[in-house]
């Protein structure tokens, strides 16, 4: 994908990834005034109330929500197929999935079954029409490419995530008596190394050499990661059916696999920065290498607590793996492309209502020093995290208002960008 290739008609109205970049900030701050409510009992284990609440806030208030805004945006562009009706699209998944992610997060939270029946419908509801615009999309795609594979594999992957969330989710509202320990297990592991995972790096292959100017990723690599991925997906999934030892055998080699798989991927585009045309880093590549060396970390606890059972069966391994691999990784890395791409859709829809050179500069949407600071606090949040792990008192306090305070930053910034671009289309 190159810059010169887009035009205006490809691209939805830019309301419609605005709607869900704009609310998305909105839970990250709901999320850590949550965990500074509970305190303490919020990291008592991975299973508590408010921890689930918590996450789920993040992961589909946050992460969701910014990545369903950015398959609007980027189906058009890298697979060349208009989304039918965007606006109204765009409404028909977002006030759903913002309504049902609050029900969904305030009824585990406060474990209110009644809330998290009222989340099912809508939440399904948002899924389903996402579902079926992005399988149109890319089903009438005339490009094929690494990135629109990488994506049909995620959408494959979020439709297992979202089955056995919503099958969990009539288990707590007592609707439906379930294993409730394996399915969350598969949950989990769909929703994070499938659906995150994989969408991640069907996008990384566009936007790494695109918006940092690397290399091109190996085509070894994007013929094979994605698919290699997903494949160990299943097998790892497959040995819940199966009976000791041969369960155990196939769990845990699917599993190191799969760390390899995703510490290939950090290693390669950390690699792939390192050999950028312009040596000056941008705070776009700042937000990413954190996100990249947190996926490494993770990998490299997941194989120590493989190495020490005691490590494995402490609370702090849960807890920390999660906090590298959600606030360390993924977090970084749709922080790092939500300045990017904000700034650039912005001055693209502005250059095709204002005069020729009156568009905003890129660098003056959301100037680096901003962002910066928030990289910054970011930044410091992720050691606090894992020492609110190891220490929930006092540590959660402090970690909880580097990210609210990280969230407020995040909001800010990106609201500026939003008024630049009303102003200057207000005149336009």
């Amino acid at each position: 994908m190159s810059m010169a290739g887009l035009s205006l008609k490809q691209a939805p109205p830019i309301s419609v990834p605005f709607r869900f970049i704009l609310s998305a900030p909105l839970f990250l701050l709901l999320a850590a005034l949550a965990l500074l409510a509970a305190g303490p009992d919020a990291l008592e284990s991975r299973w508590s109330q408010p921890l689930l609440g918590i996450t789920h806030l993040i992961t589909l208030g946050y992460m969701s929500m910014v990545m369903s805004g950015a398959m609007l945006q980027l189906l058009p562009v890298l697979a060349g197929a208009q989304v039918p009706q965007p606006s109204l699209v765009a409404w028909i998944i977002h006030l759903p999935l913002f309504a049902g992610t609050l029900l969904l997060g305030g009824g585990l939270y406060f474990f209110a079954a009644a809330l998290v029946t009222l989340a099912i419908p809508l939440l399904a509801c948002a899924f389903a029409v996402f579902f079926a615009i992005a399988i149109y999309c890319l089903a009438r795609a005339p490009a094929r490419n690494a990135s629109t594979h990488a994506m049909l594999l995620a959408l494959a992957a979020l439709s297992l995530t979202v089955g056995l969330g919503l099958s969990l989710a009539a288990g707590v509202a007592g609707l439906l008596y379930l294993p409730m320990l394996p399915l969350v297990a598969l949950h989990v592991g769909w929703g994070l190394l499938g659906w995150t995972t994989l969408l991640v790096i069907g996008v990384a292959y566009q936007v790494v050499p695109m918006f940092q100017l690397t290399p091109p990723y190996p085509a070894t690599v994007t013929r094979w990661l994605g698919g290699t991925l997903f494949v160990l997906l299943l097998a790892w999934s497959c040995h819940l059916l199966l009976p000791e030892p041969a369960a155990g055998i196939l769990a845990i080699a699917a599993s190191c696999g799969l760390a390899a798989c995703i510490a290939a991927f950090a290693v390669i585009t950390l690699y792939l920065q390192q050999k950028r045309r312009r040596k000056v880093p941008d705070i776009t590549m700042q937000f990413w290498r954190t996100g990249l060396f947190s996926l490494l970390a993770a990998a490299m606890l997941w194989f120590a607590g493989q190495a020490s059972a005691a490590l494995a069966d402490s609370t702090f391994y849960a807890l920390a793996l999660g906090m590298l691999f959600i606030i360390g990784f993924v977090l970084s890395v749709i922080h790092g492309m939500l300045y990017k791409i904000t700034s650039f859709l912005i001055w693209f829809h502005l250059q095709g209502k204002l005069p020729p050179g009156k568009a905003p500069h890129m660098k003056n949407i959301i100037p680096d020093q901003a962002a910066r600071w928030h990289w910054r606090i970011h930044l410091a949040s992720l050691p606090l995290c894992i020492a609110s792990a190891m220490w929930p008192m006092p540590w959660v306090y402090v970690a909880g208002c580097a990210l609210l305070l990280g969230g407020i930053l995040l909001l800010a910034n990106l609201y500026r960008a939003w008024n630049i671009y009303l102003r200057a289309a207000a005149l336009a």
